[in-house]
């Protein structure tokens, strides 16, 4: 653990102890969903899953980035992963992004990864907010995946018909906001 950190994040107004907490059940939902998310891409199939499999693919790969780039801020702070993968299961911030019964349905296939994006816009901005101006390197981690998750949302949301995004497919990048928690 880095002692002067932490007793500077405290300093600041942070709730340590909470802030961890969040960072550990954001971890936990990152991880997870890589692992659903590999299932998900699996499964898509077909003419219109096939349009999909990329998207998905550039996700899944952040979401696991997301998860790298986080474990050593918990530790940073004093925090731990939990000993249990079961546990970490169970407490991630966000629920699991099964697939769903009828894995043909591509749209409830859409409807599974643009919810598990929106949880994670919703968690990100959170921790952001608990850290803007108080704890520099946390709310710069938290805005990085904030960046992707929105991102990614967007991709899912558009293949929805919920209207355009601004946003487009990268191409031969993955992560280039958290890229540079990853060195």
């Amino acid at each position: 653990m880095a002692k002067v950190t932490r007793q500077v994040v405290e300093r600041a107004g942070v709730n340590v102890d909470q802030l961890v907490d969040l960072l550990v059940k954001n971890a936990a939902a990152e991880l997870t969903t890589y692992y659903y998310y590999t299932i998900l891409r699996c499964n898509l199939i077909g003419m219109e899953g096939e349009a999909l499999k990329e998207i998905a693919e550039v996700a899944r790969i952040e979401d696991r980035n997301h998860f790298e780039a986080l474990v050593p801020r918990i530790y940073e702070l004093g925090g731990h992963l939990p000993r249990d993968m079961k546990e970490f299961h169970d407490i991630s911030g966000c629920p699991p992004a099964y697939l769903p019964k009828d894995p043909t349905d591509i749209k409830a296939m859409l409807t599974v990864l643009v919810e598990a994006e929106r949880c994670a816009v919703r968690q990100y901005t959170n921790i952001c907010n608990l850290t803007a101006g108080k704890d520099h390197r946390t709310y710069d981690l938290a805005l990085a995946i904030l960046h992707e998750e929105i991102e990614h949302e967007s991709w899912f949301s558009e293949f929805l018909g919920e209207g355009p995004s601004g946003h487009f497919m990268r191409r031969g990048e993955t992560s280039p906001f958290v890229s540079k928690f990853l060195k």
